[in-house]
Formats: C-alpha cells, sequence, structure tokens
C-alpha cells in the first residue's frame, strides 16, 4: 500500500481546487503588494499534500516559491517584512472599522482581540533561520 493518504475522490478534487486556488492568489500577491504571498503558498502546500504529492514537491522545490515555504516548515521563519506587513494591515484595517464604519464596540473589541492575537503570533516567530543569525555573529 503506498503512503499516500486515503481519502475519497472528492475530497481529493476539493483539496486539489483549493490548492490551485490558494497559489493562484499567492500568484497575484506576488505583484500586488497589499496581498501577501507566503500565506497562500502555505495553504496550496497544505491543500496539494492532501491531493498530490507531486504537486506538493513541485511547490515545496518550486525556484521561486520554495525557498519561504522551506523556511516556514523547517524553522516557522516569518521575514520581518512580512511581520510588518501583517501588522501594518491589521493596524490600518481596524483604524478604518472603528472610525469608518458602524460597527458596534463588541464586533471592535472581537475584531480588536482577535487581531492581537494574530500579532501576537506573528512576532513572536522567528526572523531568521539559525543559521543566518550565526552567520551575522
Amino acid at each position: 500500500m503506498s503512503e499516500q493518504k486515503l481519502i475519497s475522490n472528492t475530497a481529493r478534487l476539493v483539496y486539489l481546487a483549493l490548492g490551485w486556488l490558494f497559489f493562484g492568489i499567492g500568484v497575484i500577491g506576488a505583484f500586488l503588494p497589499v496581498l501577501p504571498t507566503t500565506p497562500f503558498m502555505i495553504l496550496a502546500l497544505w491543500a496539494f499534500s492532501n491531493s498530490s504529492e507531486r504537486l506538493r514537491g513541485w511547490l515545496y522545490n518550486h525556484k521561486l516559491f520554495g525557498p519561504p515555504l522551506q523556511r516556514w516548515q523547517e524553522y516557522r521563519v516569518i521575514p520581518v517584512s512580512a511581520k510588518m506587513a501583517s501588522i501594518g494591515a491589521m493596524s490600518v484595517s481596524f483604524v478604518y472599522m472603528a472610525f469608518f464604519t458602524d460597527l458596534g464596540w463588541p464586533w471592535l473589541l472581537t475584531t480588536g482581540v482577535l487581531m492581537a492575537y494574530g500579532a501576537y503570533y506573528v512576532l513572536t516567530k522567528p526572523s531568521r533561520t539559525p543559521s543566518s543569525r550565526k552567520n551575522e555573529d
């Protein structure tokens, strides 16, 4: 029996479709500064891992998208630029919701707490691999 996960054909097709959807959004994000690339590529890698080992290997070893995926999988690295972009986007979004929408305070509080947790998660991840940190010392 192969090591590929035993999933139904329907589930495999759903994962495959999600993989291509996330990959497409990630490619668009490579050209649009307001849309992140790597999180969508991580999602694409996850979806391909559940649907096609060939596509998973292709994306994981891709010349452009592979290295950030490998750094994420091995060390959970989030580069400083990605951290700044995510914190900035959350901040701008929250300010917009607070001052330019009619959301009540319970929604703003809930959104603020979720964004604060997201910011905490992003900021607690390393910005570089251990080997790149050693080279700077």
